[in-house]
């Protein structure tokens, strides 16, 4: 039980701070910000990153989450285009 504890308190930063980045990356895409969503998408993808090398989330998860995020901004970009 004690060592559960730890590692949850451990790991939960990293954690919270991918869903926020990838929140707030989303949000700005769906707003229609593509400039600051551009620019908030390497701090998450970093966030993303950090938790899988921490295995935390699976490699192949963080590569889908990156991929989505990806997605959804270079959406704001044809969707502006079109």
């Amino acid at each position: 039980m004690k060592q559960t504890k730890t590692r949850t308190a451990r790991r939960l930063p990293y954690k919270s701070r991918m869903k926020t980045m990838m929140k707030k990356v989303l949000s700005l895409a769906e707003a229609g910000k593509q400039k600051e969503a551009e620019k908030a998408l390497p701090a998450a993808m970093k966030a993303v990153d950090m938790a899988a090398k921490r295995h935390i989330i699976h490699k192949k998860n963080a590569n889908r989450k990156k991929s989505r995020i990806c997605r959804a901004v270079s959406g704001v970009t044809s969707k502006k285009n079109a």
